[in-house]
């Protein structure tokens, strides 16, 4: 027997209004996949706050469980996540179930460090502006390894260049003590100074991005994962 989700309450009940109570094969309608129609009932704020309660979800073990094949079915022709999310290739934060999303929910760009650069903003602006998502989300997490490379300046292979794009947010944060990764309070600022700069490159090195924030249509925000508990935190 399926869980029913259960979606975030400031998602207007609008939202829902005329679906059925159950979807195909009478799997609750809650498990039912993302369409275009669902996808632009739901507002750039509603989105970030769905992200949040599905990562309630996941802290407090109480994840939806939903036919995963079936979703794979319905989603084969089309699909219409309703956010984005920037994420580090770090295995124990993967996006889809740190905020407990599923197939065809979210779209998720992963790279070491969580930085964006043109290929990223590239994606992103097809995931927003193409295929209509309404929030990205760039999520950074704790004891970040490519966190600490940049602040040791690690030199290897083509990690080096990889590295150099989070060297900005090594500059721009400050320290009371030594700005090694042997400091753990300034490897956090970092790791969230490199998130909340990531977020606002966003909307700096695209007009596309800037014009769907500008038009209400978009909504972009830096959050960062702890490891130690699932909890996410959003920055901005």
């Amino acid at each position: 027997m399926l869980n029913r989700r259960s979606f975030c309450g400031c998602v207007s009940a609008a939202l829902f209004t005329g679906l059925a109570t159950t979807g195909a094969r009478g799997a609750p309608v809650e498990c039912a996949v993302m369409t275009r129609d669902r996808q632009k009932a739901i507002s750039p704020d509603d989105a970030i706050a769905q992200l949040k309660e599905g990562n309630v979800r996941f802290v407090s073990g109480k994840i939806v469980n939903c036919n995963l094949m079936e979703q794979v079915k319905e989603t084969s022709a089309a699909q219409a996540p309703f956010a984005a999310v920037v994420g580090c290739i770090d295995s124990r934060v993967p996006p889809e179930l740190v905020f407990d999303q599923t197939i065809g929910d979210v779209f998720c760009a992963r790279i070491a460090g969580n930085f964006v650069n043109t290929d990223i903003i590239g994606s992103l602006e097809f995931a927003t502006k193409v295929a209509g998502a309404r929030a990205i989300v760039v999520l950074g997490h704790n004891d970040c390894g490519a966190i600490k490379g940049a602040v040791d300046n690690v030199k290897l292979g083509n990690l080096t260049a990889t590295l150099a794009n989070i060297m900005p947010a090594v500059a721009a944060s400050k320290t009371t003590g030594e700005r090694t990764s042997k400091n753990a309070p300034f490897v956090q600022a970092v790791a969230e100074t490199n998130a909340r700069m990531a977020a606002a490159n966003l909307t700096s090195r695209s007009p596309v991005l800037k014009g769907l924030v500008k038009a209400g249509q978009l909504r972009v925000a830096a959050a960062m994962h702890d490891l130690a508990t699932g909890r996410v935190t959003f920055l901005t």
